[in-house]
């Protein structure tokens, strides 16, 4: 009796209430996100498993884009249908959009203020340390030998000395992994072991490792037609642009290059930040660097996945590129964020069937051990890429280096490293620590 009520498929409202709270609450970067709904989902409501949930976060980490925002599209989807895969991610997203909204607005309004200056020399710093915290965090995890060491090297140098951009490293890796495999299978092969114990009770979930999920036969002529619909979704925009802006060109730029970033975020975050830091700055000019690292810091004030930070860049955009207007910044963050976002639901409502056929497949596997190690180098160049304009404000020279950007740079990585000091305390400390100096 009690195992059939445990059964019971979760009520609708139970569920929207949830996936809006996350929206608010998920700070932390990707590994809180997950945290947050591994706790409610499968410990608390057991609605998913816990065999089922980390299957459902490889095969999202699997896709170009946020993989948090990808699961919790997935799980939606599998309790309550498109609706819910559609509310689920919508609500992850949308409170992180708004506050950033807010924050940028402030921002264009009060950002050549003393006061907001100090702030942000408090904040800078932190920055450069969080992003140092991600290149040792995914080293850890990704780099196992020699191979993913020099493969990392490799990506960074692509990037840092030879400015290659971030799509061609991808794909430059992927074929690396697949000729290395195929050649040196002995060079890429690791001892696999499963995420999931084999100890644990599979009753009592409504969604276990023996539940039919949704989109379990696939069709290609569904495929096609699900596909067309995303197109005519991701147009329709791009078409009022045309008939309606007089600099259709710019806002063109905008909706491709984003569009493109959506393509090829695989390994999170901050795989695409670099890509679009280097290209947002130094081709087409939107924003200067230090209003990149400034972006990055109010990003790290927010909830939801720190790829948002592109919302600002598109406000940036709008707003640096119209003569400081603040309605056309505000157009500029709502669509980058469309264009950013559109293709995770595309990617789990029209490639969930194919990626439930892949479910165990140990070339797709090792490819991806390649991309994440190659992510490495990229968000080392992306660590020296701001730090140097944080540390060198005035040129690269020792006697112009900034002591006290040093300084807290030092003290937020010791506060990180030795006292797992959660960012958002971190972030509150950075901006004391920067109206101190004021």
């Amino acid at each position: 009796m009690q195992e059939e009520k445990t059964l019971t498929k979760p009520a609708f409202k139970d569920a929207l209430k949830f996936w809006f709270k996350l929206g608010w609450i998920s700070f932390g970067g990707t590994l809180g996100h997950i945290n947050i709904m591994h706790d409610f989902l499968v410990e608390k409501k057991k609605w998913i498993s816990s065999s089922r949930f980390f299957h459902a976060l490889s095969l999202c980490m699997l896709l170009p884009g946020p993989e948090a925002q990808q699961l919790a599209i997935y799980i939606g989807w599998q309790l309550h249908g498109k609706r819910g895969g559609l509310l689920a991610g919508l609500f992850f997203i949308l409170p992180s959009m708004f506050i950033l909204l807010g924050l940028s607005l402030l921002y264009a309004t009060f950002g050549n203020q003393a006061w907001m200056d100090a702030i942000f020399s408090g904040l800078k710093p932190a920055v450069v340390a969080i992003i140092f915290h991600a290149v040792w965090s995914v080293g850890g995890k990704a780099l196992h030998g020699i191979l993913y060491y020099l493969l990392a090297a490799i990506a960074f140098a692509c990037v840092f000395f030879l400015n290659i951009s971030m799509p061609y490293i991808i794909i430059g890796t992927i074929v690396f992994a697949l000729l290395f495999r195929y050649f040196w299978p002995g060079l890429v092969y690791r001892k696999r072991t499963g995420q999931v114990e084999k100890g644990l009770s599979e009753e009592g979930y409504y969604i276990n490792k023996n539940t039919e999920g949704l989109g379990k036969d696939f069709k290609v002529k569904l495929l096609i037609k699900q596909s067309f619909v995303f197109f005519l979704i991701w147009v329709l925009p791009f078409l009022l642009f045309y008939f309606l802006s007089g600099d259709f060109s710019f806002w063109k730029g905008l909706i491709l290059f984003f569009t493109q970033t959506a393509l090829f975020t695989i390994g999170g975050s901050y795989t695409v930040l670099p890509y679009v830091a280097q290209f947002s700055v130094s081709k087409f000019n939107w924003l200067s660097k230090s209003q990149m690292v400034d972006g990055f810091a109010l990003a790290e004030t927010t909830p939801g996945p720190l790829i948002i930070v592109v919302c600002y860049v598109g406000f940036m955009a709008g707003y640096n590129h119209f003569e400081n207007s603040l309605l056309m910044g505000t157009v500029g963050l709502l669509t980058t964020t469309f264009y950013t976002f559109l293709p995770s639901f595309l990617f789990i409502f029209v490639g969930g069937p194919v990626l439930e056929h892949s479910r165990g497949n140990l070339v797709i596997g090792d490819v991806l051990s390649f991309v994440t190690a190659a992510v490495v180098g990229v968000i080392l160049n992306l660590t020296l890429y701001l730090g140097k304009d944080v540390l060198f404000p005035h040129g690269l020279l020792l006697e112009k280096i900034d002591l006290m950007a040093l300084l807290w740079i030092s003290a937020s990585i010791l506060l990180i490293f030795k006292f797992r000091l959660n960012i958002v305390y971190l972030i509150l400390l950075s901006m004391v620590y920067g109206i101190m100096q004021y």
